[in-house]
């Protein structure tokens, strides 16, 4: 099987119907205090021109959702996020026709609630397009738009104690990047340009701290020919660090480098600490599989320019989560993901662990430098895993609340809904939703409690 063909197969393969399921069935208990939605985004194409070449992040969106009340999962839902393209080629589908040969990607990275709206996400300036609450796609959303074109992007991240949304916005083919705020209204607030030293970087995603933005101007770069991202062993990587309030942007000088995903990061005024999914180059984001992962712990010294890099487990995984409460603070704990994406193995440190894990989500104490493995089935494909809080817990404690993540059963041929307990991560999961249909590989995705 070709390298990129393998994105069409196994847990990557799309689904092709719309489904709506109420009263499903539950192994565990279902904790009686979540009220809400668990919503992941993820590509999934309609049509494939050819097969050898397919890039698995480009394609039509679909959100995947359940809705949990009063100890029972009411429903689970599963839609197209239908831009106006997708929405015609579906329509055309529905009526014997083929659809286009070619295809514009709706919003497929990310799925996050602002300013009264639930919102899908789209990279380098697509436009954000809001669902409505039982997942049907309402339209498209300016939200962070700006003159310029920018809006919200792929990982537009909340700040807990404002409630501002923080946007790292980028166009492709500008070497030019945007830090929009907006506001927990929906408003604008501040907008600050990032003339980008070199070529147009992949900015998939940024760190966001208490006082800076930092950006990562990695040797991943547009290639205009070509229409998608390349390495390019020439450009000089860089760290760029930007005010929040304002001013010029930083650019520190590093060695080649790629990140993936950031887990958070926060700054005691003269220095930055993120802990972030890093790699080696060279990369090929259309080829996951090739790529090694590791959690990072960076240090940015403001008065001295310095940037000490230092890794904190070199076992590939990805999908970094934070409890969100401690976005842009110090935070204790990390959650990451073991993932068919890398197709390789992560075995738990200690003496008496000797089994490796193909599937598995991770628990960093990164104060006392250990972590905890909640391992699957080998062909039990996890994705990556959202933080809900326990709205009961009166402790205060970072780890008080669950994962929730969808897990392949092979056996069903269908996932389930996981939900583990945040402070006895080894142990059972809680509650497992028994989802009638399989939930294939994607991105990104929130527990969103209902008002």
């Amino acid at each position: 099987m070709d390298r990129y063909d393998r994105y069409l197969h196994g847990p990557f393969a799309p689904v092709k119907e719309e489904v709506t399921a109420y009263d499903l069935p539950v192994t565990g208990r279902l904790p009686a205090e979540l009220n809400g939605r668990y919503l992941r985004l993820g590509p999934n194409p309609l049509g494939v021109e050819d097969p050898v070449t397919h890039f698995w992040a480009f394609g039509a969106g679909m959100v995947h959702g359940v809705r949990i009340r009063d100890g029972r999962a009411e429903w689970y839902r599963n839609r197209w996020v239908r831009s106006a393209e997708i929405a015609d080629a579906l329509d055309r589908m529905e009526r014997g026709l083929e659809p286009p040969a070619f295809l514009p990607p709706s919003p497929n990275i990310h799925v996050l609630r602002h300013a009264g709206r639930t919102l899908a996400l789209s990279e380098a300036g697509g436009p954000p397009h809001e669902l409505g609450y039982d997942l049907d796609t309402v339209g498209e959303c300016p939200l962070a738009a700006t003159r310029e074109g920018s809006s919200a992007n792929a990982h537009s991240k909340v700040d807990p104690r404002t409630g501002d949304l923080h946007s790292l916005a980028y166009l492709l083919g500008r070497p030019f990047a945007q830090h929009v705020v907006t506001d927990p209204a929906g408003t604008v607030t501040h907008v600050a340009d990032l003339p980008l030293p070199g070529d147009l970087p992949f900015l998939h995603d940024f760190a966001l701290s208490e006082n800076f933005v930092v950006v990562f101007d990695i040797p991943l770069t547009f290639d205009m020919d070509a229409m998608r991202f390349r390495w390019n062993p020439a450009h000089q990587a860089h760290v760029g660090v930007l005010p929040r309030t304002g001013g010029q942007v930083r650019w520190l000088p590093a060695e080649p480098f790629y990140v993936s995903h950031v887990l958070n990061a926060y700054d005691d005024g003269s220095t930055i600490t993120v802990d972030l999914i890093a790699a080696d180059g060279p990369v090929d984001v259309a080829d996951p599989g090739g790529i090694s992962p590791r959690l990072d712990r960076w240090r940015i010294d403001l008065r001295t320019g310095r940037l000490e890099q230092r890794c904190v487990d070199d076992r590939p995984q990805d999908f970094p989560r934070v409890n969100d409460a401690y976005a842009s603070r110090q935070h204790r704990y990390g959650y990451s993901a073991v993932t068919p994406v890398y197709g390789m193995q992560f075995t738990p440190s200690g003496p008496h662990h000797d089994d490796a894990f193909t599937n598995a989500l991770v628990k960093h104490d990164l104060v006392r430098g250990t972590t905890e493995v909640h391992g699957f089935a080998r062909d039990a494909a996890v994705g990556e895993a959202a933080f809900a809080p326990d709205p009961g817990d009166t402790q205060g404690a970072e780890d008080a609340g669950y994962l929730m993540a969808y897990v392949a059963d092979p056996e069903r041929g269908a996932s389930d809904l996981v939900i583990l307990s945040a402070q006895d991560f080894t142990g059972p999961p809680v509650a497992r939703v028994h989802l009638p249909v399989r939930v294939p590989l994607g991105f990104h995705g929130n527990w969103i409690p209902d008002a």
